[in-house]
This record gives C-alpha cells, structure tokens and sequence, in this order.
C-alpha cells in the first residue's frame, strides 16, 4: 500500500492545539493552514484574558500578520480556527460539556505546547502548568474516538545533571505522583522552603517540570499514541512563515535584540561552548511530521525527538557573537544607545568591572540627565530589569550539554522527497552566518518595529556611533 503524504494524512483530520497564542503555537496554526490545506479544523484552547473574551482573542490572533500568507493564498482558510473556552490550570482544563464533546467527537491529533516558561515561576505554579496541565490534556486523549496521534512539547534541558542527554525519558528518584500530592498538601510557604531540596541539581522550576511531565506522561499514556518534542532554545525563523520572523523578546531574542541597540554590552558567557538554538520552523515541522509517523508507524515506546543543533551542526557562543554583531552592522537598529558590541567573560571580578562600567555608571548618568531634564527617570531600573532577566540565563551560557539527536534524521528517512522539502527540518542544512542576517532583520523588523525603509538613516547613525566607538574603546575585547 502506497504510503500517505503528510499533507494526505491531514486531509479530512481535526487538529486541537494548546498554547496557540504563543511564539511556537502561532507558527504551528499557520504552517499547517498553510502546507496542509485541507485539514478539517484546528481547535486552539484559549482563555479569556484582561477582559478580553475569546472571541476577541481568536480575532486578535486571526489578524497578526504571520497569518497574511494564508490569507492571500486563500481567506477561507482561517474560517477552519476554532475557538474553545478553556484553562490548563483548571479541572478537565475548564471545558464545557458541548466543547468537551466536540474535542472527543472530532479531533485526531493533538499538540500540546502550552507551559509556563518563565524560569523564576514558584514550584507550585510551574507544576500546575507543566505536569497537571499536560495529565488533564493526556486524561482527555483517552476520550477522544478519533485520537490517532498525541505529540506533547518539551524542552531539550532537562535532567541537566547529564553531560550527555540520549532520546529517552529519565526517570527521577522522586515519585512525581507522590511529589504532586506532597504539594498540593503544603502552603506556598512551605513549598518555597523545600523547593531548593527538590529542584537539586536542575537550574529551575521550569526545566525540573519539564523533566516531571515527560515522565509521568510515559508511564500513564496506556494506549495513547504519544510522542516527545524536545527543541532547543527557539530563535527566529529561518525560513517561513516569514524570513526572521519572531514576536517576543524572550531567552536569546531579547539579548541580541539589547546587544543591537547598544544597551546590552556586558554577559556573563563562555564563548566555546557550544550555543544550542533552533529556529522556530525546524521544531515546528519536526512536530508535524512526527504525528504522521506516530499515527502510520504505531512505535511500541514513547518516541522523543531531539530537536537541537549541537550534535550534527554546532555553533558556540562566540560563533553567535561574531555573526550576530557582523549582522548587526549590515543592518543597524534605527535608535541606538551606543555601537553594538559584546564582551563575554566568566570571570566574575571582570564581569562585575565592567558591568560597572559599562551598565551602571551609564545608567545613572542618563537619569541624572533626565532628572535635570525634568523628565521621568527609567535607565537604572531598566538596567535593572535586564540584568536580573540575563541573569536566568547565565547556567545555559556557561554550561554545556550533548543533546543526543538520531531520531529526526531516521524519520527523514522515511519522508517523501516532497514532504522533506515542504517539512524541512535538517539541521545539518543551516549556513549559520546567513541565518543571523535573516534573524537580525527579523528582530530589527518585528520585535524592534524598525521599518525596513529606515536602514539608510540608520547606517548613517551607525558611521557616527562607529567614530566615538573607535576613539573611546580602550582595549581590543570586543571582537
């Protein structure tokens, strides 16, 4: 029997999504919209926010312009977004009997990217979010009639006490079941104290979760056809929906955004260690590709797919700079604090020096500035801010993993030529150098709302910061 393309495989198929309204979960909408045309519906979990009622919400997302290619392409394709009122957080995820219904009568496949990804989350929070919610999620799959496939969304660090991480699930010395019930019996207080002990050697709230989900959701999915996606850390697109596309200033986007603007000079990093990010196409076509592998192959194990570049294409920290600050050069920001530059040190009196120097002397002067000015005062706290947000990152700039990653290159194997060039996600293909010139005008363009049309002032702007740069720079670090 002739195998289905993965297009095929979605026609006439229901899709129900959590976290559509984030980075990632916006990607997946269009690019299956978009490349898998005839899919039934896509049912996106959404809660009313801010006094926003979902019907707003589903508006909101529907007109954000990564979705202008389907529109002209075919503008009945966004009538096949379905809201649902939902929660993870809450009971049954907060659905109604008729919504409930309608998941278990129609959806087949399911992606389950929704977590909360701040590092600092209380435990409590973080369990909420990224171990209940996924069990209600896997509790509602079992009801589902048509469920064919259930692909749930990790991160490639967790179990961070491996130098080397294979694709399987780690089980930890902690009962999780015994551990939910532990804190759901304890007041926040109580679970503040203990947290340090039960976190050990995991750097977060969030990674140590991640690592908890994936293991119960193993050891619980009974017949529920269910795979692991573990991306790294999710950079702009590389290629669609949109060249550079990115929407938030999260994890390396808003460092490299800072470092663009010349207002963050100053990082704590080891420049040969290895810089594992992925731009958000690759996760997000590996994720599709694998419900269709899960659904035609039935694998007996829980399959985890790696969807990392250090292992077949590797890029340090100081390969990033380079190219990130070559590319900055080409296409400066338009308002700019200094010259974009970047020293990366990990000794901490050095650090700590130039953070001074570099960060908190300019800081103050520029309030002093603006208090004599009689304007609002913002730059120390705005620092601040920065430093405090940098300073959650500095356990991934200053350590190394080896992320394993066999299992996407075995499932290219079993594609199509067509679904491989329409479901891209060979690492190996990257050409770094010309990435970060797609990434810094994606970031230029969408995060820092530079219109296009300003790169000619803005290269003008660049020549005179150049000038002071070189007659103010006092040692060759920065390059």
């Amino acid at each position: 029997m002739e195998q289905l393309s993965i297009p095929e495989f979605y026609k006439g198929r229901s899709v129900f999504i959590t976290g559509a309204t984030g980075f990632m979960g916006k990607v997946l909408v269009e690019k299956l919209l978009r490349s898998c045309p005839e899919v039934d519906r896509i049912y996106l979990l959404m809660r009313p926010s801010k006094g926003h009622s979902v019907e707003c919400r589903l508006e909101d997302l529907i007109s954000n312009q990564i979705f202008d290619g389907v529109r002209k392409k075919d503008s009945n394709a966004l009538t096949k977004i379905v809201a649902v009122t939902g929660d993870v957080t809450l009971p049954g995820y907060g659905l109604s009997a008729s919504d409930l219904n309608l998941l278990i009568e129609n959806v087949s496949i399911v992606f389950n990217s929704a977590a909360t990804i701040k590092f600092n989350e209380e435990l409590k929070d973080a369990i909420e979010m990224n171990v209940k919610g996924p069990m209600q999620l896997l509790e509602i799959c079992r009801q589902m009639k048509r469920l064919v496939a259930f692909v749930h969304v990790s991160t490639a660090f967790n179990n961070l006490d491996r130098e080397e991480m294979k694709e399987q699930v780690y089980h930890s010395k902690v009962d999780p079941v015994k551990l939910i019930q532990l804190l759901d019996c304890l007041d926040d207080n109580a679970v503040k104290k203990i947290a340090p002990q039960l976190l050990g050697n995991s750097p977060n709230t969030y990674t140590y979760t991640k690592a908890l989900a994936e293991q119960l959701l193993e050891e619980q999915c009974g017949s529920v056809p269910l795979a692991i996606v573990r991306p790294s850390i999710v950079t702009a697109a590389l290629k669609e929906p949109v060249p550079g596309w990115v929407d938030n200033f999260n994890g390396a986007t808003g460092t490299i955004a800072a470092v663009g603007k010349g207002f963050f000079r100053v990082m704590k990093i080891n420049a040969d260690l290895v810089a594992d990010i992925i731009p958000v196409d690759y996760p997000i076509n590996l994720m599709i590709a694998v419900a269709w592998h899960l659904a035609t192959r039935r694998p007996n194990e829980v399959p985890v797919y790696s969807c990392t570049t250090g292992h077949r294409n590797p890029l340090t920290w100081g390969g990033l700079k380079r190219f990130t600050l070559q590319s900055w050069l080409k296409f400066p920001a338009q308002d700019m604090m200094w010259y974009p530059s970047a020293l990366y040190t990990i000794n901490d009196v050095w650090y700590k020096m130039n953070e001074v120097l570099f960060h908190t002397i300019p800081a103050h002067l520029f309030d002093l500035f603006y208090s004599m000015t009689g304007k609002r005062t913002r730059w120390v706290r705005m620092y601040a801010k920065a430093t405090l947000a940098f300073s959650t990152l500095e356990f991934f700039t200053t350590h190394q993993w080896r992320f394993l990653s066999n299992n996407p290159i075995r499932l290219l194997e079993e594609m199509s030529n067509q679904d491989k060039k329409t479901f891209y996600f060979d690492v190996r293909e990257i050409e770094w150098k010309s990435y970060f010139d797609v990434f810094i005008q994606g970031a230029r363009r969408f995060v820092l709302k530079d219109d296009p049309s300003t790169l000619p002032l803005a290269r003008r702007n660049l020549s005179r910061y150049s000038c002071k740069f070189i007659r103010t720079r006092t040692s060759d670090y920065y390059f």
